[in-house]
């Protein structure tokens, strides 16, 4: 009885004493369990944080990498690959689906009007009194792929229908304005950056002796980035010395002249007129002359006159190698001067002879051109001249 008595006793202390250890083994185990959730969410915590962390520093750089990239103003709203920073003077169709054919469910590119896109231009100042030179003159480029662009001073429009090339280039009409009007305003490098040379001429021109392909050819070849084909000396009205052709070389850079004041041309002469300088009526220039050029003619003084002088500035380097005159491919300049003369207009009445004042007013802007580089030397604190 005693041990029967003894064991029955030992199996209640037992109990007991489970039932005393079991709430505290719950509250430990509540505790490391909210300890341990703790410690899971304040690591899940600082993993979102260097998560967050990295995306914020990710973004930062994506950011200050974006402020440094070079984008044209007014696109910055853009996705970059929607932005078309060019353009050019190539016709597209209306009708039909030549503009855009498509192969199974492949959209192929846009097909131009012509079968080749011109890779060169010709833009001219032109009236109906140069008819006959400028059709020679127009005729000969067409034939040569070059794009055309025609500039007309004098309202004439119409009046060129009769030629079948008519439809083919680019009428731009404004009354009495000059060809450097028309160039800064519808040859913005942006618009004609398509073209490799661009050739800016004016109407009094005879091309019997001139190839255009043959020309582009020989100053790709030359390095000339700024350039004009020689004057032919014998029936030319020649103004100065280094554009008349010469029958010994294919292009020529500089010309030797002697005086007796020291200011004559000899072969160690670095500056226009002497060496890397052209005369501006029928000047070519590579695309990247003509950024720089356009950039320097003037919206208010629309004769240009004192340009000539500093296109050496535009010449991508050295003037007296990259600028010059080509002999093999050589026009003739008939000095016909017309712009501002008396012309007949759509209303037959005349009008006042004004050359007398063109010319006039050319000298004047000579003289505001040069006060202006002048000026603009003397203020830009940053600008080096390469040439002294």
């Amino acid at each position: 009885m005693l041990l029967g008595q003894t064991s029955l006793f030992d199996l209640k202390s037992r109990k007991s004493c489970f039932y005393g250890i079991f709430p505290a083994a719950l509250l430990v185990c509540a505790i490391l369990f909210f300890m341990n959730s703790m410690f899971s969410h304040e690591a899940k915590l600082s993993n979102w944080r260097m998560e967050a962390g990295r995306l914020k520093k990710y973004q930062t750089v994506k950011h200050d990498n974006c402020k440094t990239k070079c984008r044209p103003i007014g696109s910055e709203a853009l996705p970059e690959g929607i932005v078309s920073t060019t353009s050019s003077l190539e016709m597209r169709r209306l009708w039909h689906p030549h503009h855009a054919k498509k192969k199974g469910r492949q959209e192929i590119e846009v097909t131009n009007i012509t079968a080749n896109a011109s890779s060169n231009l010709l833009a001219m100042a032109i009236g109906i009194k140069q008819k006959d030179l400028v059709n020679k003159v127009v005729k000969k480029f067409l034939d040569n792929n070059f794009m055309v662009m025609l500039f007309h001073y004098d309202g004439m429009v119409d009046e060129w229908k009769d030629f079948e090339w008519s439809s083919r280039v680019i009428h731009v009409s404004v009354i009495d304005q000059s060809k450097w009007w028309f160039a800064k305003r519808f040859l913005h490098p942006d618009i004609v950056a398509e073209y490799d040379y661009i050739f800016l001429w004016d109407e009094d021109l005879g091309v019997d002796h001139f190839h255009p392909d043959k020309y582009v050819s020989i100053v790709k070849r030359e390095g000339l980035e700024i350039s004009q084909p020689a004057l032919d000396p014998k029936k030319s009205e020649v103004h100065h010395q280094i554009t008349a052709r010469g029958r010994k070389t294919i292009v020529h850079r500089r010309t030797y002249k002697a005086s007796n004041d020291g200011k004559g041309c000899h072969k160690s002469s670095t500056a226009p007129p002497c060496t890397g300088w052209i005369e501006m009526m029928a000047p070519v220039f590579s695309r990247a002359a003509w950024r720089c050029v356009w950039y320097m003619i003037q919206n208010d003084l629309i004769h240009a006159w004192g340009l000539d002088m500093q296109l050496g500035y535009c010449a991508q380097g050295d003037r007296t190698k990259n600028v010059g005159v080509v002999d093999a491919e050589y026009i003739i300049h008939y000095n016909r001067p017309t712009l501002g003369g008396t012309e007949k207009t759509t209303v037959s009445s005349l009008q006042e002879d004004h050359r007398v004042d063109v010319r006039r007013l050319s000298y004047r802007e000579l003289d505001v051109f040069k006060k202006r580089w002048e000026k603009a030397v003397g203020e830009d604190e940053c600008w080096v001249d390469p040439f002294q």
